[in-house]
């Protein structure tokens, strides 16, 4: 028996390889049956290609909106940002909570100077009084503004890099207010940062100093919470409003029944917290443990934020990867 495998040096007649995309002779399907055999057949056809049932399902928006796709829908709002976070090496976050009302100094200081003209012109109209103390509370609220630019500048300074590879990056809602300012600071000195803005039924646009390509827009406030936790190295709360307490709340929840590991989680001016949230009494009360109280801590500014939670993660001995 030969037992010789080498391929037989016969010459064998191989055809050439089929062209990918193009054949040379039509199938039967690419022609559209032709009126002589069927004068009704160019309308019938018509009808067929404009029926919705005819639009590629991932191209139905109609079909994508039904109540029956929203698991399909769920599934790609959680996809498309965890794609493109992957894609650009975001790694960890810092995420920054605050109200989108807390305009930048300047500004404040223009409405309240707009408010007390208006009064002065019409000094009896109680509702301008009260917009002209709300106005004066915000411009000293202001102030917040410029913590929250200067701790992304800190944040966006700090973070290790490897080319394009971000370790670490501010994350927010991606609106106004707080969340401008820290997306601001770190746009500032050149580090990426990340919005995760929401769709409401009135136009919402995202602050102008978000990455471009890391500025997600949500259907779902649940994937849009989600997402700002996947990656979170630390919360840190401003003061804010309904939102920024949903949000702090839902985190301290997670980590009191350990659902999430710990993490550092900063509340930016004692004293507006502890009027808004009286921990105390929810302690007292026995509503929650003593323990309960040190899932966060108290800071005044941007140095206080920064420096806390980098001796958190001292203390856990993993200490957070930023430049010295």
């Amino acid at each position: 028996m030969d037992n010789d495998l080498r391929p037989s040096s016969r010459k064998m007649a191989i055809p050439q390889p089929a062209h990918p995309d193009k054949r040379q002779q039509p199938l039967p399907s690419q022609q559209p049956k032709s009126p002589d055999e069927d004068p009704d057949a160019p309308s019938r056809i018509k009808a067929i290609l404009a029926s919705p049932s005819y639009v590629l399902a991932e191209q139905d928006q109609a079909f994508l909106a039904r109540d029956e796709a929203r698991g399909v829908r769920l599934q790609m709002e959680y996809l498309k940002p965890e794609t493109l976070l992957n894609d650009h090496a975001i790694r960890d976050t810092i995420v920054v909570y605050g109200s989108t009302r807390i305009p930048e100094p300047a500004a404040a200081q223009r409405s309240l100077e707009a408010l007390r003209q208006a009064l002065e012109a019409d000094p009896r109209n109680n509702v301008l009084a009260r917009r002209l103390a709300v106005a004066e509370r915000m411009l000293a609220k202001s102030r917040y503004y410029e913590i929250a630019r200067e701790f992304g500048r800190l944040v966006g300074s700090s973070c290790e890099s490897d080319g394009s590879r971000s370790k670490l990056a501010i994350m927010t809602g991606g609106g106004p207010g707080i969340m401008e300012a820290t997306n601001r600071g770190a746009f500032e000195v050149g580090a990426k940062s990340i919005g995760l803005n929401i769709n409401l039924p009135h136009e919402q646009y995202p602050n102008p100093y978000i990455t471009p390509e890391l500025c997600f827009r949500f259907h779902y406030f649940a994937l849009r919470k989600m997402h700002l936790l996947l990656r979170a190295k630390a919360l840190v709360a401003f003061p804010g409003g309904f939102g920024t307490m949903d949000e702090l709340f839902e985190v301290l929840t997670l980590v009191q029944t350990r659902k999430i590991k710990p993490v550092p989680v900063v509340l930016v001016g004692e004293e507006y917290w502890r009027r808004v949230v009286d921990i105390g009494l929810l302690a007292d009360e026995g509503v929650i443990d003593d323990e309960d109280r040190e899932l966060f801590w108290f800071a005044e500014t941007a140095d206080e934020i920064w420096d806390s939670i980098l001796l958190w993660y001292e203390a856990c001995g993993t200490p957070l990867a930023v430049r010295p």
